[in-house]
């Protein structure tokens, strides 16, 4: 049975708590058809059943400059030295220890619009 890794918990807990109203309709961690079609996503899970990856519906409040000030939070989080984020994606851009963290252009399939994704490394897997 799949089952999301702890730093995908605790961010996703941590931001529902932030905005105990936001949409929700983006939401998502375990993988669907079509994140299973294309075999390498971090939203399939692991041999052991863990998914390091979770999209949150980029609405989260009535001002839509919300949802790039806590992925900036994230990205910075992760520049600092937080080695359970592996990448984060969101409206055209990833951001990764590629670059250091910068910003660069996503040429996925996928622009994450509607929401932000972000990957965990195994360091997450139980710190959360």
């Amino acid at each position: 049975m799949p089952k999301l890794c702890a730093a995908g918990i605790q961010l996703r807990e941590m931001i529902d708590d932030l905005y105990p109203e936001r949409d929700r309709r983006s939401d998502g961690w375990v993988a669907d058809a079509r994140h299973l079609a294309k075999g390498n996503s971090d939203h399939i899970p692991d041999a052991r059943g863990i998914v390091r990856a979770i999209d949150i519906d980029s609405d989260l409040s009535a001002h839509k400059e919300e949802a790039y000030a806590l992925v900036e939070k994230i990205r910075k989080c992760a520049k600092r030295g937080d080695k359970r984020i592996k990448y984060i994606i969101y409206d055209g851009k990833i951001m990764s220890p590629i670059l250091d963290w910068k910003r660069r252009n996503y040429k996925g399939a996928n622009p994450h619009r509607s929401h932000f994704h972000i990957s965990f490394t195994s360091l997450g897997d139980t710190d959360g």
